[in-house]
């Protein structure tokens, strides 16, 4: 079960103008906690004028690396990446859950890959940590990236992927595609699109013979660049992918009165958290699950409550449910059992979930 741990924050560093990098400080007793795949994500948790905040951010560091880092772009209006890029300091403390996610790669030393890469804008996080694990632990593995940006100045990391260039010269490709500055070569000025990842599948790629592709970043550019592969013959097992945000999805769902449609007067709810057991009556059809949780076991895991981030993920045990949306579960998930609670609403008269299993 994910956990939170108060950590020090070790270092902020600024990486461009609207990003920092935060590490953090992991005391030996609970080290073993947070250890993580290369693309996993931590969730935050502080208090900021006068409310409770939590926002997940991937893991920039490769697991090799020996720290626990992540990346906050400054969002406009945002309150906890305003804090982060504008008072956060050394010392601070954090509330920091243990390390989760599905959008996670596994390296093998004796393994001779193709990986390729789709990251737009702070996307780049976890696929930063992705690449330098392969470089590092599969000698044999090619890897190439795809990162789109503004232009040369919103580059995160840059200073870093150009070191890994030039020390895997042969076996790391890297394209910059520019979409507010003309880098001087058609094929990467612009977005990530359908019609660039065409070009690329034509020119740059050996589709046939990439073993994984990761895409990391907004809805759009997922769904573009996913919808593209599978044209040309990628297999879906081959596809693995990550929003930062629902901003664009075409699959979003107009938003239901789920008082009217979809949900039950009231069902009887049992929740399992950490070997407790919590039951409920829930009334309320237009409620979430996990919204109406919270009243009865206050301590129930989330962090993005846009289905997205799998926080809040539990097995259905018993009874039917109904999710919004579901973006951040596999299909192996879904088949097993498994639910998003932000996002679940009742459909029977007696629901049993556990967030154990």
């Amino acid at each position: 079960m994910p956990k939170f741990h108060k950590l020090k924050v070790r270092e902020v560093r600024r990486e461009t103008p609207e990003c920092v990098s935060i590490s953090f400080e992991v005391p030996a007793e609970v080290r073993s906690e947070y250890d993580f795949l290369p693309g996993q994500h931590l969730t935050l948790r502080t208090h900021l004028d006068g409310s409770e905040i939590r926002r997940s951010y991937s893991i920039c560091a490769s697991p090799m690396d020996g720290e626990l880092r992540v990346a906050v772009k400054q969002v406009p209006g945002g309150l906890f990446s305003g804090y982060a890029n504008e008072r956060l300091l050394p010392g601070d403390e954090l509330d920091v859950m243990t390390p989760l996610g599905n959008f996670a790669l596994q390296t093998d030393p004796s393994a001779q890959r193709s990986y390729v890469a789709f990251a737009a804008g702070s996307g780049i996080t976890p696929v930063i940590s992705m690449l330098k694990t392969v470089l590092r632990n599969e000698p044999d593995s090619q890897f190439t990236l795809f990162y789109g940006n503004k232009n040369s100045e919103s580059v995160i990391f840059r200073e870093a992927i150009e070191g890994l260039k030039n020390e895997y010269m042969t076996r790391l490709s890297v394209h910059y595609v520019l979409s507010q500055e003309d880098p001087g070569i058609e094929l990467f000025h612009g977005r990530i699109d359908a019609e660039k990842c065409r070009k690329f599948c034509q020119r740059l790629i050996d589709v046939e013979a990439v073993d994984g592709f990761y895409l990391c970043g907004p809805a759009p550019m997922i769904e573009a660049v996913r919808s593209t592969l599978l044209e040309y013959g990628v297999d879906e097992q081959k596809l693995h992918s990550e929003l930062f945000n629902t901003a664009g999805a075409t699959n979003l769902e107009s938003k239901r009165d789920w008082a009217k449609s979809g949900g039950i007067a009231t069902s009887h709810i049992t929740l399992t958290l950490d070997g407790k057991t919590y039951s409920y009556q829930h009334n309320s059809p237009s409620e979430t699950i996990l919204d109406a949780g919270s009243k009865v076991a206050s301590d129930l895991p989330y962090a993005c409550k846009g289905g997205v981030c799998c926080t809040c993920r539990a097995k259905l045990l018993e009874g039917e449910v109904e999710m919004e949306v579901c973006y951040g579960l596999e299909k192996e998930e879904i088949a097993a059992g498994y639910v998003l609670t932000c996002q679940a609403h009742p459909k029977t008269e007696k629901v049993v979930l556990s967030f154990d299993e």
